[in-house]
């Protein structure tokens, strides 16, 4: 049975391969791809998704979504993506078109034109499209099958001590998505930080000989150097691994937790405040990732790149 997803994102490398394992792997049929503005602004990630698209011949609909936070200013990271959001390989002139529809709507309409619990909604980046969906159709929550999201953290963040950036970049959107009632599985920095695109797993694209591989291994050297400047050793492929959560469940382990949001913190905001233990007195209704068998993503990526550049 193939997994019905709408992949939300705002490329950024990681959203690229995650648009690609989405896109190439025989287990899901991706309904829909949505951008919002994240690592870049709204018309910078939008041309990135079509151009993505076009060099791996993905034809599915793609709608521009939020330009800006719900109640926020808008924040993007440049220091990790470069000035186009997808900086390191020559993007082409995007021939996959943009749906006329904006990016909620797309969302709202793709779920209800499908059997009840069918289509995962899996957002990397920003979470403002998802909670704007939610808001246009509060029935939503009970016709999505889940939402398996990037984002969050359940230690530390990256954009600040407390708060990973997509989060941060939208916390009351965040709010709104992790307290609906539908179910959510958190796929954070702790898990994604174990997802270290290393010159073996670089080695196994090289290897496929095709002109997406090579587009792939561009993307990576420029994330690569982004990451070096940071002290790491490879990039963490972030996005990746909500896609790979979907489709192999068991590529990860899991624990149950109440999760939520601050939105008022002097020092905290964005944090997703992680309680494992039902200290809250809260149900542990969020399933949060924190193991990976790496192995195991990088196979299913190297094969989705094959079948895509085949």
């Amino acid at each position: 049975m193939t997994e019905k997803i709408v992949l939300d994102c705002d490329p950024g490398h990681d959203d690229a391969l995650a648009i690609l394992l989405a896109a190439g792997d025989p287990r899901c049929e991706l309904l829909a791809v949505t951008t919002v503005a994240g690592n870049q602004t709204i018309d910078k990630v939008t041309h990135n998704a079509r151009a993505v698209c076009t060099v791996a011949g993905v034809d599915v609909p793609v709608a521009r979504g939020a330009a800006r936070p719900l109640v926020r200013e808008p924040i993007v990271a440049p220091d990790y993506h470069g000035d186009s959001g997808l900086d390191g390989p020559v993007l082409p002139a995007p021939t996959v078109g943009l749906d006329e529809r904006r990016a909620a709507e797309l969302i709202v309409e793709t779920v209800l034109a499908h059997e009840p619990g069918t289509v995962t909604l899996v957002p990397t980046g920003p979470l403002t499209n998802i909670a704007l969906a939610l808001a246009l159709e509060p029935r939503l929550a009970g016709f999505v099958k889940r939402v398996v999201l990037m984002g969050g953290s359940y230690t530390r963040g990256n954009r600040t001590p407390a708060a990973e950036f997509n989060i941060l970049a939208d916390p009351e959107a965040a709010d709104a998505v992790f307290a609906a009632s539908w179910p959510v599985t958190m796929v954070g920095l702790d898990l994604t930080h174990q997802a270290l695109a290393d010159d073996a797993f670089r080695d196994r694209v090289r290897a496929l000989g095709t002109p997406l591989a090579a587009f792939v291994d561009e993307l990576l050297e420029f994330f690569a150097e982004s990451y070096a400047r940071r002290g790491f050793p490879a990039p963490a492929v972030h996005d990746l691994c909500a896609v790979a959560a979907v489709l192999e469940p068991d590529v990860m382990t899991y624990r149950d937790a109440f999760v939520t949001v601050e939105t008022a913190g002097r020092w905290t905001t964005g944090m997703t405040v992680t309680d494992f233990d039902g200290d809250l007195g809260r149900p542990l209704a969020t399933s949060v990732a924190v193991g990976l068998d790496r192995e195991r993503l990088w196979d299913m990526t190297v094969a989705a790149v094959a079948t895509l550049g085949s």
